[in-house]
């Protein structure tokens, strides 16, 4: 049934979420996206093992400041691949899988054409940021930023394709494309990287090759390859009421990924302050623990997947029971992950670097980090209920509480006492802290659709 379940259409998927049993279809479709988390942790970690490695504390400090600053420019793409979890998923769960094919390439070419457009704010912001860091870093945060700009585009149409898959209850194509790129990103780590030695242009170079190849492989996926999912461009054009429906689901979800990652920028100003070492210490931290965070989370993606088609069948109860059973997963899974990196930590850090005193800041950010991990899991876990039922207002909330009100104040009222600790126990106090606020949400919202009857019937009516 396994594996059987992998080569359904989208309308036996449908089928099967909506009447198989609980536990096993959330299981089902949280595998590949928990396999997935491994993967897109390991992309960070390969890099980071070839940027400190080989490029240096230099470099491996420059992405590490940089990063949050890419993920504000694709917080488009991010909203964008909420909105198609949302809104997709409900389609797909009434049966109107027409119309689900219709908006996913109504998405997908918007998502492109935005990625076209964010490129330059990129540059942009290169120069204006490089200009008030550390000199130590500046020339390369400069290059990184500016020079990732041609990646964006690829970025934001591979975010897409991951919400088309994930609302057509199809997890395991978004973890097919990681694999794929975790492959080219280090062969073209190792010929960029170690054998020209290109430095941070070798580390941009590497991003851009692997994902142009994964993007012509997406499009033969989505738009060539023969079946009953695929996609249609001949003939369109835009739908202004599609569109105004997407930006309207999708725009909580824009703006919180930005405030989250302008959380994290401002973050790393507070720990750039410190100088390079104190940041790649932490950057090192956080390749590690990025496993540790993607894998419980993972069951937000499967959680969003089941609740959007079973609220769109009409089924609140099974959508409730699999925000549960998903929450309680993510819980455990997460302490599985504790018990394991947290022995091992001393081991781990010590293949980024021999730097003592880098190893140190590591060692001790990485034990924090890593039991903040249960709150993490579980707040992700009902964001992921609170998109497929549409709410994704409450998610922003969240965000915008869990980053700049619960952490990034943390760190500011501690940050005399603590000095750069403070990022660390802050990231503990602010995970634990909007765990339990969550909770609090999901046991008082009503288990019903938030994106509206009217707007249903405007979309119909565009067809």
């Amino acid at each position: 049934m396994k594996l059987a379940f992998l080569h359904q259409s989208t309308e036996l998927r449908r089928d099967y979420i909506l009447n198989g049993p609980l536990s096993s279809t959330l299981m089902l479709l949280a595998a590949p996206t928990l396999m997935l988390g491994v993967v897109q942790a390991l992309m960070p970690l390969m890099d980071g093992l070839f940027i400190n490695n080989i490029a240096g504390t230099l470099v491996a400090s420059s992405v590490t400041f940089s990063e949050p600053v890419i993920n504000m420019t694709t917080a488009l793409a991010q909203g964008l691949s909420v909105a198609a979890m949302a809104i997709i998923g409900q389609l797909n769960g009434r049966g109107d899988l027409k119309e689900s094919k219709r908006t996913s390439t109504q998405i997908l070419v918007m998502g492109s054409m935005l990625g076209c457009i964010s490129a330059p704010f990129l540059v942009l912001a290169a120069k204006v940021i490089s200009s008030r860091v550390n000199p130590g870093i500046s020339h390369n945060v400069f290059l990184y930023l500016s020079l990732y700009a041609l990646v964006l585009p690829f970025s934001f149409m591979e975010s897409i394709y991951n919400g088309i898959k994930n609302a057509n209850g199809m997890p395991e194509a978004p973890f097919i494309r990681m694999v794929l790129m975790l492959i080219l990103k280090i062969a073209f780590n190792f010929l960029y990287i170690y054998e020209f030695r290109m430095g941070i242009v070798g580390c941009v170079l590497s991003s851009l090759s692997a994902n142009i190849i994964i993007t012509l492989w997406m499009f033969w996926e989505l738009f060539l390859k023969k079946g009953p999912d695929r996609l249609e461009l001949k003939g369109f054009k835009f739908d202004p009421v599609a569109a105004k429906q997407l930006f309207r689901i999708g725009a909580p979800a824009m703006a919180n990924t930005f405030i989250l990652n302008l959380g994290f920028f401002l973050i790393n100003t507070e720990v750039e302050k410190y100088g390079p070492v104190v940041l790649n210490g932490q950057g090192i931290a956080n390749n590690i623990t990025q496993v540790a965070f993607n894998v419980p989370s993972a069951f937000g993606s499967a959680v969003t997947t089941m609740v959007s088609m079973n609220i769109g069948a009409e089924n609140p109860r099974k959508a409730r029971e699999s925000m549960v059973h998903g929450t309680t997963l993510s819980a455990l899974t997460a302490a599985i992950l504790i018990a394991i990196i947290v022995p091992l930590s001393s081991r781990l850090t010590v293949l980024f670097t021999r730097r003592q005193d880098v190893l140190e800041i590591a060692n001790r950010a990485l034990h924090i980090y890593t039991y903040s991990v249960i709150g993490f899991g579980i707040t992700t876990t009902i964001q992921g209920a609170f998109i497929g039922l549409g709410r994704t207002r409450v998610p922003l909330v969240l965000g915008i509480l869990r980053i700049w009100l619960l952490r990034y104040a943390f760190i500011l009222v501690t940050e005399k006492y603590l000095q750069y600790y403070a990022v660390f126990w802050g990231n503990l106090f602010s995970n634990y802290a909007s765990a339990i606020i969550a909770i609090i949400l999901i046991s008082r919202t009503k288990w019903e659709s938030a994106i509206g009857k009217s707007m249903q019937l405007e979309v119909a009516s565009a067809k």
